[in-house]
């Protein structure tokens, strides 16, 4: 019990930051326990044992034990499975580990459990311990291999399914591992080289390489490319790799319930957001030089027009220090802490410029806009119809900042900007939209409908909220065409599933959309502790409920079904909700209380017309193709090493991909074009011009793009339905 006002006012504080956080009253009282339990290992553990580790065990494993949807028990299943999660997570090659390893790691399999309670990581620190020494061994291995040149006339195989290899025997077994999987990179690069070299046979003055020569510069091709990943791994800390003990932890709850280290989490704000504050450049590192490889539209750095791409930082020094810090060969997260910062500050950076110069150049924070994340549309003429097109990236808001730009205004915006041109009809594009918040996709869905329940969701106890749009007021009323496929996931399955029930649209795409039908809360674990001097904490994203369709099936495995089924490419390809190692089930509750759209609008007739066009479609047919070729070569695991078989199946190969250029070289010759607000900006702004113009081109040579519009169209001339059938409906 609390002994002092000092520590029930923590508490308050905690109760009032989990409320405002989120709805649900079972997690609001999970989050007094959370208080209670933080409060107690502050004052009686903490200060004397500082323990960053043990503080973030106690938090996660309690948070996942009280409030998961599907919470686990802490037993020895448990404990296996966290086992193999780890083990397969930090060594997915076996590549590192040796049978003698795991001999010595298994003491723990049913342990971690009790480790878990306890809030130990002996685990942890023996299996960390081992990598790092086989990690460094490792670069003794692939020098020596790399040092002497490949036979690619022998007949051998490399099989890259690990779940078919044993771990190494011996170190003459691991250095045999290595060499086969060095050797296939270097026979992709020899395979290259050789090619590239006899496209250029016609060239005059061209000096051509012996095929000694070839061999040597691509293994020394491979070399560079493995020193890469070599230097990424030596930058990891401790934390990074105790991260991934925590989310091996966290991922055996569910595929979704995921642990966001600190510079994790900030991502994972401006991914949301679609913003940050810092200079609005992206950076890249590739060996010990950090560069920039694009300018953020719109961004700080972008207005100031001095930094350029290819840039090399080689220090960073803020306005009010005298010293600058050099960040030549620091980790890449560190040196863009340095650079990011509060909106109006500035940072020096010294660079050497493309020209080879070095010089300071001083850049103004800002807040960065990500204009990738946000919604955009457009507009195209088809015979006597305009029509709008509207992609939505994600359902993205600030749960910072509730006033600031967010997905329903952007939305609504881009609906009533295409409406003042006269459209008939309109497009959603959801392709490729992982989801986002809740609240954004009832909000939106509000747009399209009067008024009524949107999605069901189900707590952990069984009880169940139903999400309603109450606004009565409707931003398009006329037809609707929504486009989705296998990366359609969540908020986006929501919304195509309640239009689809309300029948207020048509959904064209895939078969099943990826079929996550599960939400998630994130709670700020620096927000559970007092007086932390360990730094930040990072944050725990885990599922809380699982949502519901209006008519009472759940979207979670199973995904939205599309009213009018278009493959792609991937159609074949095990990449949904379903093919996760330990999704949470399928199943349904009761249907909600709503009444579906009434129109005059036959979508029925419409989904039958296309349909129709469909089955006759040559270029269907050849995405279908596609689909199972694109199948059959993911299946593929075992590779020759002799050069003159692995060339004769790349040429099979190259020569069967050759029939499916054609889908790439789809155009519809249809116009698509900016709306007039936009045109200004565009006149100001060539980078945006540049990104619209890929865009206009990409949707001119969208198969599923045109059959919308074609959708759209027959909606609005073919016959509609009778005032009969709309009593009888």
């Amino acid at each position: 019990k609390p002994q002092n006002k000092e520590i029930l006012l923590i508490l308050c504080l905690h109760f009032v930051y989990i409320f405002k956080m989120i709805k649900n009253f079972n997690i609001f009282l999970l989050a007094i326990f959370v208080a209670f339990a933080s409060c107690s290992f502050t004052t009686k553990t903490f200060d004397n044992n500082p323990n960053k580790e043990k503080l973030l065990m106690q938090l996660v494993s309690y948070l996942l034990e009280e409030g998961h949807f599907q919470p686990k028990n802490f037993d020895d299943d448990f404990s296996h499975d966290v086992y193999k999660r780890f083990l397969k997570r930090i060594d997915p090659n076996k590549i590192y580990f040796y049978e003698s390893d795991l001999k010595s790691f298994s003491e723990f399999e049913t342990k971690i459990d009790d480790q878990l309670i306890k809030f130990e990581s002996n685990f942890f620190n023996i299996v960390y311990e081992k990598l790092m020494l086989r990690i460094d061994e490792s670069k003794s291995i692939y020098n020596k291999i790399l040092n002497t040149p490949f036979d690619f006339t022998i007949e051998e195989n490399f099989e890259s399914d690990s779940e078919k290899l044993v771990y190494a025997q011996s170190k003459k077994d691991m250095y045999e591992r290595w060499r086969k999987q060095l050797k296939l990179t270097t026979l992709s690069n020899y395979y290259e080289l050789i090619n590239d070299q006899e496209s250029k046979e016609d060239k005059k003055d061209f000096v051509f390489k012996s095929l000694e020569n070839i061999e040597i510069e691509s293994r020394s091709l491979t070399l560079k490319n493995i020193e890469e990943t070599s230097t990424y791994l030596d930058e990891l800390r401790r934390e990074d790799w105790f991260s991934v003990y925590i989310n091996s932890i966290a991922e055996s709850f569910d595929p979704h319930t995921y642990y966001f280290a600190p510079q994790d989490k900030d991502r994972f704000d401006a991914s949301m957001s679609g913003k940050y504050e810092g200079i609005g450049a992206r950076l890249q590192k590739k060996m010990n030089e950090i560069s920039i490889t694009e300018l953020i539209s719109g961004g700080s750095a972008w207005r100031q027009n001095k930094l350029q791409v290819g840039d090399i930082i080689l220090k960073v020094r803020q306005e009010d220090e005298l010293e600058a810090v050099s960040v030549v060969g620091m980790r890449l997260d560190d040196a863009v802490k340095l650079i990011k910062g509060p909106k109006g500050t500035n940072v020096i950076l010294t660079l050497r410029k493309v020209d080879g110069t070095v010089e300071d150049l001083t850049i103004t924070r800002d807040e960065i806009e990500l204009e990738e994340t946000y919604a955009k549309s457009s507009i195209v003429k088809k015979n006597n119809f305009n029509f709008g097109v509207i992609n939505l990236p994600k359902f993205y808001i600030d749960f910072q900042d509730v006033d600031s730009r967010n997905a329903t205004s952007d939305l609504k915006k881009e609906i009533d900007r295409l409406k003042l041109a006269g459209i008939h009809g309109l497009v959603l594009d959801l392709r490729n939209n992982g989801g986002g918040s809740l609240k954004t996709v009832v909000d939106i869905a509000g747009l399209f409908i009067e008024e009524g329940p949107i999605v069901q969701v189900r707590s952990s106890g069984n009880s169940i909220d139903v999400l309603a749009d109450r606004d009565k007021s409707v931003t398009w009323d006329g037809p609707l065409v929504i486009i989705v496929n296998e990366f359609s996931a969540s908020a986006s399955e929501i919304l195509a599933a309640a239009m689809q029930d309300y029948k207020r649209a048509i959904v064209i795409g895939s078969q099943n959309t990826y079929g996550k039908g599960t939400v998630q809360n994130i709670i700020d674990l620096n927000k559970m502790v007092r007086n932390n001097t360990n730094g930040e904490m990072g944050a725990l994203k885990f599922t809380t409920q699982k949502y519901y369709r209006i008519t009472g099936g759940s979207t979670q495995l199973k995904g939205v079904k599309s009213d009018v089924i278009i493959p792609s490419r991937y159609s074949n390809v095990e990449i949904g909700e379903r093919d996760q190692d330990n999704p949470l089930p399928w199943d349904e509750i009761k249907s909600a209380n709503y009444k579906p759209w009434v129109s005059k609008v036959d979508y029925q007739q419409a989904i039958n017309l296309s349909n129709a066009r469909l089955s006759n479609n040559l270029d269907i047919k050849l995405i279908k193709e596609n689909a199972e070729w694109i199948k059959k070569i993911r299946s593929k695991n075992l590779y020759s090493l002799k050069y003159d078989i692995y060339k004769a199946e790349l040429k099979l190969n190259e020569k069967e991909s050759k029939r499916f250029e054609l889908i790439d070289d789809y155009n519809s010759d249809l116009s698509f074009r900016s709306l007039p607000y936009e045109q200004l900006l565009i006149e100001k702004d060539s980078v945006l011009g540049t990104n619209r113009k890929r865009w206009h081109e990409s949707l001119s040579s969208d198969i599923y793009i045109e059959e919308s519009l074609n959708v759209l169209e027959d909606l609005v001339q073919k016959p509609q339905k009778s005032d009969l059938s709309l009593l009888e409906e």
